[in-house]
């Protein structure tokens, strides 16, 4: 006999409720409310250290149907805080799959909803911005009142320095495949498991190094190259990183970031940030080179983004530096390019995991800019 299933309730910092049924693990969770319109890659979705401290709704109405793997996860845990679906499978169908997806969130003690309509919700949030959220499920529904205090007092996302609480707490060494032509040091901000293979598969010796490493320290590695990578929270409030990318532009190693890794270079470069209405997370968003006008389809995760004018470069104090790609769907800066300082960044996943590959080609000009 099927078990009853437990309500569930999802309050939105604004005072917007939506009901529905648990999904995964059953009791309460906290975090920023937002969406991901990719219709696939849920599993490297949630492993992404990127998502830390936010609730994932998931704009395809069908979640789960491939099941879990082993394979898959971009690092060794789920990181959303809550998931939200409006559909999940109840039975996975794929040759790959070794569990749910429902039973792997509760195995982690992940709390999500489901039978929601996410469509209503995603618009929501379109209209209003990402906010605070919370889902509440078993015995913890009687007090509206007091669960929407409970959300209020949620920690907000600006401000939030999460790089240090995702980044790994040793060093290790990710070996090139075939010969070893460069030694890549990699500022771990939250760095995807597929990112350091894809510069291996370059020739690359990758050293991933935890998000409290100095510039010196760095540079003590005698590094072909630098890697700032993706990651969680509010770049404005991640003052070392930044002055460790400071420590590598003055030292002119070629340097490469990527999303979290862009915002940090990007203040490195002595240019702003700010957060974005509802951000963009997802796999379809279009972005363009703004040097060779080509478009590409790319896969993304970030709420926060560089302030930076579009038109004609920029003094900084190492050198012009050009907005390099844009996003086509709201002109946010994807993309930095240093005319004199060996550097570029994109805001983007390169990785493709999950996502297109249309932007693989940016760890061939890494290498190229090390070679060079």
């Amino acid at each position: 006999m099927t078990a009853a299933p437990v309500p569930a309730l999802l309050v939105l910092e604004d005072g917007r409720t939506f009901r529905g049924a648990s999904y995964g693990a059953v009791g309460e969770t906290f975090g920023e409310a937002v969406f991901n319109t990719g219709m696939t890659g849920y599993q490297e979705t949630l492993t992404d250290p990127s998502y830390h401290r936010q609730v994932v709704v998931m704009t395809a109405p069908h979640v789960g149907n491939t099941g879990v793997n082993g394979e898959d996860p971009e690092s060794s845990r789920i990181w959303v805080s809550g998931y939200v679906v409006r559909n999940p499978a109840r039975l996975p169908s794929s040759w790959r799959s070794t569990g749910s997806l429902d039973d792997d969130l509760t195995a982690q003690g992940v709390v999500g909803i489901r039978g929601v309509d996410t469509r209503a919700l995603t618009r929501h949030l379109r209209e209003r911005g990402a906010m605070k959220v919370g889902i509440f499920s078993g015995d913890l529904l009687g007090d509206l009142d007091g669960l929407q205090a409970r959300v209020d007092a949620s920690p907000p996302m600006e401000g939030a320095d999460l790089a240090h609480e995702v980044t790994t707490a040793h060093p290790y060494v990710v070996p090139a495949l075939g010969e070893r032509r460069f030694v890549v040091a990699a500022l771990d901000l939250g760095i995807k498991t597929s990112t350091p293979r894809y510069l291996a598969g370059r020739g690359c010796e990758v050293h991933v190094l935890p998000a409290t490493t100095s510039g010196a320290d760095l540079l003590a590695l005698a590094p072909d190259g630098v890697f700032l990578s993706n990651g969680p929270g509010d770049p404005a409030t991640t003052d070392g990183p930044v002055a460790a990318a400071r420590a590598v532009l003055e030292a002119d190693v070629p340097l490469f970031g990527i999303c979290f890794g862009n915002q940090i270079l990007g203040r490195a470069l002595g240019l702003g940030t700010y957060k974005l209405r509802y951000g963009h997370r997802g796999m379809n968003q279009p972005v363009q080179d703004r040097r060779t006008g080509r478009v590409s389809v790319t896969s993304h995760n970030h709420g926060f983004a560089v302030d930076a004018p579009l038109d004609g470069p920029l003094d900084t104090p190492y050198g012009p530096v050009e907005v390099s790609h844009v996003d086509l769907n709201d002109d946010v800066v994807e993309g930095l390019r240093c005319l004199q300082a060996r550097a570029f960044s994109v805001q983007y996943h390169p990785e493709a995991a999950p996502g297109p590959h249309d932007a693989t080609g940016l760890f061939d000009a890494f290498a190229a800019l090390m070679e060079g």
